[in-house]
């Protein structure tokens, strides 16, 4: 058993190309003991946003606080806090805040996705 406890693990800026005004804070990961999955948080700062990217892995995604797009090939989708997605393997994607304050959400990935 593994236990963080709130504010343990701050979210630290990341410095990848396309990426704006994101951090990210490693919650439960392979170091931890985790056996398949690895738990992150992130921050996108108003006006922020994700790199567009894709990965062989999918994403699971919970909405903790703020407004924002998930952008796909060809498509947006609004969504907000309380809402559920799941990006899916290969699936080129990005996250945009689209709101005034800070898009905060939880992101499960496996551990092969954990970088």
């Amino acid at each position: 058993m593994k236990h963080v406890k709130k504010g343990e693990r701050a979210p630290r800026p990341i410095s990848v190309e396309g990426a704006t005004g994101v951090s990210k804070a490693g919650l439960i990961a392979e170091a931890d003991g985790a056996p398949g999955a690895a738990m992150r948080l992130f921050e996108i700062a108003a006006g922020g946003n994700t790199p567009f990217h894709a990965h062989d892995w999918e994403h699971v995604v919970y909405v903790l606080d703020g407004q924002g797009t998930l952008e796909t090939q060809g498509k947006s989708t609004e969504f907000g806090a309380g809402d559920t997605i799941l990006v899916e393997p290969d699936e080129e994607h990005n996250f945009v805040n689209r709101g005034e304050g800070a898009l905060r959400f939880l992101c499960v990935v496996p551990l092969r996705g954990d970088s």
